[in-house]
């Protein structure tokens, strides 16, 4: 355990100004892992949808439905440039958010990007339990996630690290995030981790 708070500790440092930045599909972990990971590094969480939702004074599902997709990733590419610029801290963001090339440039300058990756059984089992989801009304639900998965899991993969979410406690999931990030060579020599 002490070993565990100790390579929190020197990760926490060797950040400097950088953000951790949690990107996949919706249900994939990122706002409930997101929080643990914050709390772990000692760091503020901000979850980029719930940002969205406070300066819109709207939920994300009426901002697609009165404005449409395309303004909603206006929207978010704004608010994470914000939140960006504020680190370091975890931030938690859409599922479509590291889509977008503009926001995968802002995140590669100013952070660590980390893909938290699920099976579709898993995200089909998280996303059943809220029906906010934009995207997944109407239709099929798993054909859908299916689709995105195929569109966004080569997009993803970009990201800096990969952490498979899973049916495991998060703090498994967390423990490993930080033991991958500790690993890292942007911070491994940044701190001699």
């Amino acid at each position: 355990m002490e070993h565990d708070k100790d390579t929190a500790e020197k990760v926490r440092r060797a950040l400097g100004q950088r953000t951790v930045v949690l990107v996949g599909l919706m249900g994939c972990g990122k706002s409930s892992i997101g929080r643990r990971l914050a709390t772990k590094l000692g760091l503020p969480f901000i979850d980029a949808d719930e940002e969205i939702e406070r300066v819109a004074q709207k939920s994300i599902s009426e901002i697609f439905s009165d404005h449409g997709e395309n303004f909603f990733r206006d929207r978010e590419s704004k608010v994470i440039a914000r939140l960006l610029a504020h680190g370091p801290q975890v931030l938690a963001t859409g599922g479509g958010a590291f889509i977008m090339p503009s926001t995968r440039e802002m995140i590669r300058d100013t952070g660590l990007s980390i893909w938290l990756r699920a099976e579709l059984p898993v995200l089909m089992r998280r996303v059943a339990k809220r029906d906010t989801r934009p995207l997944l009304k109407g239709g099929d639900p798993e054909a859908v996630m299916r689709k995105l998965m195929e569109a966004r899991y080569p997009i993803y993969a970009e990201a800096d690290l990969t952490v498979e979410s899973r049916d495991v406690p998060h703090d498994s999931i967390v423990a490993e995030i930080i033991e991958a990030l500790s690993r890292h060579p942007a911070l491994a020599q940044a701190s001699s981790i």
